[in-house]
Order: C-alpha cells, then sequence, then structure tokens
C-alpha cells in the first residue's frame, strides 16, 4: 500500500534526529538474511528465549512462521501479544497491534518481517515505522530482514534474480540499528534445506529452485548481505573512533578520495579513483578546495562537468573551504580517515616543482597514514 501523509508522522531525517538525541530508547537489533530460510526468525526467537531465561520480560508483536514446525515450536514458548483483526477489501487481516504492546509495556518485543507493509488504516504505513515508534517508548527490539527488501539494493536484486521485490526498507532505517548480525548458512544447505521441504510447500520447491533459489543468485545475495554487516561493523568502529578520539590508523574499510581542481586532467584522476575504489570495495569520495578562480565560466563548466562524472561513477563529491589546499585536503583525510588519496600534477620543472613537493609535504603532516597516488601529466 502507498504510503501517506498522516497527522504527526514523521520524516526520515525526524527519525534519525531523535535517535541521535534521544538518549534512553530501545535498543534495535536486526537479524539479517540473504535468502528465505536462511534462520533468521529462528535466530530472533532463539535470542529472545535466552533474554527472557535472564529474566527479561519478552514478547512477540508479531512471528511468521510460514508453516515450518521448527519455528512455530520455538514461538509457542514466548508470550504473543494477539494481532489486531483489521479488515481490507472484504478480507481480514491480522496486524501488529502497537497499542496493545504499549499497554504491555515490556522490555523486549520480537518484530519479524520489517519490510511488511500493514493494511490501510493502521497507525503507520510500514512495520518499520511500527518498530522506531515502539524504540523511542525505550521498548527494546529485535527484528529480521532479507537483503533483497534493503531500499539500495532492491534493483540490483531485481535484475539479478528477475523476482519484483514490492516491500522495502530505507538503508537508513539499517543504519539507525544498534546491531546487525548476518543468519547465514552457504547456498548448497539451503538448497538441501528447500529440497527437503523445511522452506516452502512441495508444489514450489522445483519452481524456486529454477528460480529465486539459483545457486548462482544465492551467491551473490549473500556477498551482499555480507558487505552490508561488514558496513555497519565499519559505522560502529568509526563512531567508536570518534567517540574515543582515537589516531586515523584505526581503519577497516577502505575510502578512496580523489583531489581534484578545475582543470583537464580531473576526469582522469577521478576515473582513476573509481576504479581503485571498485576494486578495493572502497568509499569513494572527490575533493575539491574553493579557489577564487572557479568563478570564471570556463572553469565553472568544467568543474560542474567533473562533478556529474564522479557523481555518474558513485563519488560523493566534497567542497572544501578556500584556503591552504593542501592543509584543507590533508586535515580532511585525517579526519575522515582516508585511506587512499590520489592527487595529479604536470611534469614542471624549477621553483614550480620545489612548490608542488613542499605542498605535498605539508598534505602529508596532516594525513600521515594515508597511501598517497601521484598521477603526473606531461605539461601541454
Amino acid at each position: 500500500m502507498p504510503e501517506t501523509d498522516e497527522p504527526g508522522r514523521k520524516s526520515p531525517e525526524d527519525w534519525l534526529h531523535s535517535s541521535e538525541t534521544e538518549k534512553e530508547r530501545g535498543r534495535f537489533k536486526i537479524f539479517l538474511g540473504y535468502a528465505p530460510g536462511v534462520g533468521k526468525t529462528f535466530s530472533m526467537l532463539s535470542e529472545g528465549i535466552r533474554r527472557r531465561s535472564r529474566g527479561e520480560d519478552v514478547v512477540i508483536g508479531v512471528v511468521e512462521t510460514h508453516g515450518r514446525a521448527g519455528t512455530a515450536e520455538l514461538a509457542d514458548k514466548l508470550e504473543q501479544i494477539p494481532r489486531r483483526l483489521m479488515e481490507y477489501k472484504g478480507t481480514m487481516f491480522g496486524e501488529m497491534d502497537v497499542d496493545a504492546i504499549l499497554a504491555r509495556l515490556p522490555q523486549v518485543v520480537l518484530v519479524d518481517e520489517l519490510a511488511h507493509t500493514n493494511i490501510e488504516g493502521s497507525r503507520f504505513a510500514k512495520r518499520y515505522e511500527d518498530v522506531l515508534f515502539l524504540l523511542e517508548n525505550k521498548i527494546d527490539i529485535l527484528s529480521t530482514v532479507n537483503i533483497q527488501h534493503v531500499e539500495s539494493l532492491t534493483p540490483r536484486v531485481q535484475a539479478l534474480t528477475g523476482v519484483v521485490v514490492r516491500e522495502q526498507v530505507p538503508d537508513w532505517v539499517l543504519d539507525r540499528a544498534d546491531e546487525i548480525v548476518i543468519s547465514d548458512v552457504t547456498p548448497e544447505a539451503l538448497v538441501t534445506r528447500m529440497q527437503r521441504g523445511d522452506i516452502y510447500p512441495q508444489d514450489r520447491i522445483e519452481r524456486s529452485l529454477a528460480n529465486f533459489f539459483r545457486r548462482g543468485n544465492l551467491i551473490a545475495l549473500r556477498e551482499m548481505a555480507l558487505q552490508r554487516v561488514t558496513r555497519a561493523v565499519d559505522r560502529t568502529l568509526d563512531e567508536y573512533v570518534k567517540r574515543k578520539k582515537l589516531g586515523s590508523h584505526w581503519l577497516v574499510a577502505e575510502k578512496v578520495a580523489v583531489c581534484i581542481s578545475a582543470g583537464p586532467q580531473a576526469r582522469d584522476l577521478i576515473a582513476r579513483g573509481a576504479r581503485l575504489a571498485d576494486a578495493l570495495d572502497a568509499e569513494f569520495y572527490v575533493l575539491h578546495v574553493s579557489d577564487d578562480g572557479d568563478s570564471e565560466e570556463e572553469r565553472q563548466k568544467m568543474l560542474e562537468s567533473s562533478f556529474s562524472f564522479a557523481r555518474h561513477l558513485g563519488a560523493q563529491i566534497v567542497s572544501l573551504p578556500a584556503g591552504d589546499a593542501a592543509k584543507i585536503t590533508g586535515a580532511y583525510i585525517r579526519e575522515q580517515r582516508i585511506t587512499q588519496a590520489i592527487v595529479g600534477r604536470s611534469a614542471t620543472h624549477g621553483l614550480r616543482s620545489y612548490l608542488y613537493y613542499y605542498a605535498l609535504q605539508k598534505f602529508m603532516a596532516e594525513a600521515p597514514n594515508v597511501d598517497l597516488h601521484i598521477v603526473t601529466r606531461e605539461a601541454q
């Protein structure tokens, strides 16, 4: 169902702002999978049972067993909040009852299938909005989602599998999670589960194995899920490094930055940076320090063309204030823990060459831990 502008409904920016400023809120843990049947819901239920055994007040907000006996057996061991029955086009549906959960006010709630779209007339259009609301009310949430439902990855998944993915979760919701863990089995083990009938009924097995569950698809989807978890780990480390004010040598993820000016060499540098970022599976930045000459029409057009080219290659454009370019760029690279920097130079001699190397020394003094790549271009 399409989302509607309801009174009191928050924008993504509002949710993110509240997550940064709210000190007392629930903790959010996501069990991420790369395909149905990998064990996300089973893992979530198992943790819920463990936490209850430690004395925590744990309830099920909503769990979808999909007819799997093992999952249903675990779900029966926890208190379940009755679903709210709602009519839609003459059919009754059971949705998670957010108001009943708030009235019960447990410590931990299990919420399956984060990407689910609620029936029209629900408090929120999407289940992830229900979850964020409960978190604001200081309730811990354990939830599940498959990688194909992550909004930025949906086009890749649809191109890969040919399956239209209608339910989506914005990437910023996953970024809001305190912890993301992957529920992982090998593609071979998952296919075996499918063949045994552990995932779908017999009449769906052959068709599923020939389509979504092809081995190549599963390998690619698993890689996407592993990369998404790695991103979450990197973000957690980045926050820790900033909070503890640790050195720039505390690095996990590669980050590539290309330093450009409004000149003809920029596109070549950007292309080189994009290739390096792709090879390293790295975040990609293009940095430019403002200059008085940038206001000239020809230079402005050249700069905009370079920025457009960089965006097309997936770069994040960063415009830095005017000043000592070497020091300003080096400081940014140090603060953002960039691991690879690419700069250009012309094959100059004499004083210009001396000034260039003097600028490089200032740059390296600001960012001593970066790997610096110097690309020389013959003077025209």
